[in-house]
């Protein structure tokens, strides 16, 4: 498969386009220039954008993380070639997915690709799955190394044994263990939950003994208790006629506080008068937030007006050209190609006609003299003087406008220090550069100057708009200070309001829950002969008290009941022994079985484990053989070999030394080359080989000295003749050495 062009609206792009070509594209911009912003987007195209993927304290889910900054929805296409057709594939905003829409037409006819969709897109046209893809052909930003998955692990078995990407042993280990941890997993698993019931079923055995012993213990018990709580509850009766004065205090003292709790409540009301609700002055404080926040961003944006006034008024005076002044980059480039074009024409020989003719005068005056001299005829004489004047003048006006023609070709060069034409047109090309910088730092700048409009404006509108809402409890408010105070009162008095309710409430409640005093029940409104009823005296014990004890013995009773029950019960439950022996023989069995699938398991990993070493066995030696190819490659065999484990941690034997070294112990430079090989091996052993997918790179090299990144080229040269590779890059150095060396490339 190979890319022509993509056009993309995401992110930092918006409607850009990028032209590619078959073999080694080096893409170059700046830093932020959006390059790994055009990696994601194709990643992006080809398998579409994770919906659920969320954000997270320190990442952004990529469908906002890349939400074009112009508030435009997310758009984009790619131009393809696959299987020999150029193909067509958009993606757009559908519904609440920003990447939902998705079509694949003929380039050439317009119609839609046949078994093309945005759910199989990226695997039908690579030939396999995302997480491969990643791990393999799409290298992003500080992304070399490579980690196993079980994608990319089916992947590798298909390759080396039945074709077939069903089967991981990842994956088949996790079943595995699985079973077997379902046998027996430390305390837990079917092998000791049987041991559990077996041990049971022995202790049940041994209880049948104990029963009637219990039964007899806890009859007694239960009748002494009954003696106990009939004592108890003779004493609580004699209780009953002071808990009645009692509670009649207690009704008071509530209405009482009812009575202050509506007071205060009042007075809050009074003093807060109309306030808006807790929601909306909460809105209002999330709205003096952001409009702090709007000062910081509009002084940062004042921050920056100054610096990019300043690239603009340098790019003007770089500008300046002494030769075009007062001239547009056009109108200079037009100058420039006239005096050219003249110098071209002044270069041309002049006077060839004047110059013959002066030749044939001369020649006809010498034969008129010859002439003459044999025919002794003095009026053929005069012709001849006639003619060689004549011919003199001409020879002299030609050398003249030659001379002519040569100062003024060599003050047109002189005007513009050149050597050429070419170096004329040369000038006035750098002309125009420096007027693309021109207008690049003067759009830089109305950027500036709309965004700190944009956010004056924002501000002043919430300002307003916080001052609207204020006044309404706030009226003597003027300032975004005065909001903050007044919106922190209300909200202050808001709470104290819901306290003061909530009190209210409480002892509204607390009033309800107690019985009214009425002429029949309550005992202090009774009287002996005018005087208030008195109280009988308080017995032994207090009320909590008797209530505890008595509450303790019936809940003692109710353990004694419950026990002469539960022994009743097991009495029946346990059964006699013979049928208890029956089902410890039965639970035995059962274990034994568990047990002996427990031992099968166990082998069966074992034999897993085995048969993944004999898989690895197999695509091991060519991954590692290529892999140590294409890193003695980059490092101009300062490196023979490289060894991979199963989770593709890499190490590297130098020549001529015995053991290998781990990627821990290499340079950073040079880890980045052992981890590039072992990407580029990992892309051509594990994705197909027919129409092979494009190798991407984002700023890959970026830490590679000259050296390195001098080999690293070569290497991704030598595999661009096989399949497309972008390298994305923010550096000149790489298109340079291309450029250099492109007289080697095929």
């Amino acid at each position: 498969m190979k890319i022509k062009r993509m056009t993309a609206t995401f992110g930092r792009l918006e409607g850009a386009v990028l032209e590619l070509q078959d073999g080694l594209n080096i893409l170059q911009a700046p830093n932020e220039g959006g390059k790994s912003t055009w990696c994601a987007f194709l990643r992006a195209m080809l398998y579409g954008i994770p919906t659920r993927e969320r954000d997270t304290r320190t990442t952004l889910a990529e469908k906002n993380r890349y939400a074009p900054w112009s508030g435009s929805p997310m758009a984009g296409e790619i131009l393809l070639t696959w299987q020999g057709r150029d193909i067509r594939i958009r993606r757009f905003a559908k519904g609440a997915s920003p990447f939902g829409g998705f079509e694949a037409v003929d380039a050439a006819t317009g119609e839609p690709v046949p078994g093309l969709t945005g759910e199989n897109c990226g695997e039908t046209l690579l030939g396999v799955g995302r997480e491969v893809f990643q791990r393999s052909a799409f290298v992003g930003q500080s992304g070399l190394p490579v980690d196993a998955d079980p994608e990319l692990e089916r992947r590798i078995a298909a390759l080396v044994s039945s074709g077939e990407e069903d089967v991981s042993f990842s994956e088949t280990e996790q079943t595995l263990k699985g079973w077997l941890n379902r046998r027996k997993h430390n305390k837990t698993g079917l092998i000791p939950r049987l041991e559990g019931e077996l041990e049971e079923v022995t202790r049940q055995q041994a209880a049948a003994l104990q029963n009637q012993r219990l039964l007899q213990e806890s009859q007694a018990q239960a009748e002494a208790l009954e003696a106990r709580r009939t004592e108890l509850e003779a004493e609580q009766a004699a209780q009953r006629a002071r808990r009645d004065w009692v509670l009649l205090d207690q009704y008071q003292s509530a209405a009482r506080e009812l009575e202050e709790a509506q007071s205060q409540l009042s007075a809050l009301e009074g003093e807060a008068g109309p306030l808006p609700g807790k929601d909306a002055l909460r809105e209002a404080q999330g709205e003096l937030v952001y409009y702090n926040t709007l000062a910081a961003s509009l002084k940062e944006a004042q921050n920056q007006q100054e610096p990019v006034r300043a690239r603009l008024e340098a790019a003007q005076a770089g500008a300046e050209d002494p030769l075009f002044p007062g001239l547009d980059p056009e109108e200079a480039w037009s100058k420039a190609s006239r005096d050219a074009e003249r110098v071209r024409e002044l270069e041309k020989p002049a006077g060839k006609g004047l110059l013959a003719a002066g030749v044939l005068l001369l020649l006809a005056a010498a034969a008129c003299g010859a002439g003459a001299g044999l025919l002794r005829q003095p009026l053929l004489l005069l012709p001849t003087g006639l003619g060689a004047a004549a011919g003199g003048i001409f020879l002299f006006t030609a050398r003249r406008k030659g001379a002519e023609r040569r100062r003024e070709r060599e003050r047109l060069l002189a005007r513009y220090h050149a050597e050429y034409p070419d170096d004329i047109l040369a000038r006035a090309n750098a002309y125009r550069e420096k007027w693309v910088t021109v207008e690049e730092a003067r759009r830089a700048v109305q950027a500036v100057d709309g965004s700190i409009r944009d956010l004056t404006a924002q501000r002043e509108a919430l300002r307003q708009k916080l001052l609207a809402f204020v006044h309404a409890f706030a009226p003597e408010v003027t300032d975004p200070f005065g909001v903050s105070a007044a919106l922190s009162r209300a909200l202050s008095l808001d709470e104290r309001l819901a306290t003061a309710r909530v009190k209210v409430q409480g002892a509204q409640k607390l009033l309800d829950s107690l019985p009214q005093p009425t002429a029949e029940n309550n005992v202090a409104v009774r009287a002996q002969g005018g005087a208030p009823f008195v109280p009988p005296a308080a017995p032994e014990h207090t009320p909590q008290q008797t209530a505890a004890a008595l509450s303790a013995v019936a809940g003692e009773l109710q353990r004694v009941r419950d026990a002469l029950s539960h022994a009743r019960g097991q009495r029946s439950a346990l059964g006699d022994p013979e049928e208890l022996e029956g089902r410890r023989e039965a639970l035995t069995q059962a274990l034994e079985e568990r047990r002996q699938e427990h031992q099968a398991l166990s082998l069966a990993l074992e034999a897993l484990e085995e048969a993944n070493g004999q898989l690895r066995a197999r695509f091991s030696p060519a991954l590692n053989r290529r892999a140590g190819e294409l890193f003695s490659a980059l490092t101009g065999g300062k490196y023979e070999e490289v060894t991979l484990t199963r989770e593709l941690e890499a190490s590297a034997r130098e020549a001529g030394d015995i053991r290998p070294r781990r990627a821990l112990t290499l340079s950073r430079g040079t880890v980045d080359q052992l981890y590039l090989a072992v990407r580029l091996a990992v892309c051509e052993l594990a994705l197909p080989g027919e129409d092979p997918a494009p190798l991407v790179l984002d700023d890959a090299l970026s830490d590679f000295d000259d050296g390195r990144m001098a080999l690293a080229l070569e290497c991704l040269r030598d595999l661009s003749r096989k399949r497309q590779v972008l390298l994305f890059t923010c550096h000149s150095r790489e298109q340079a050495w291309l450029e250099r060396n492109e007289d080697g490339a095929s």
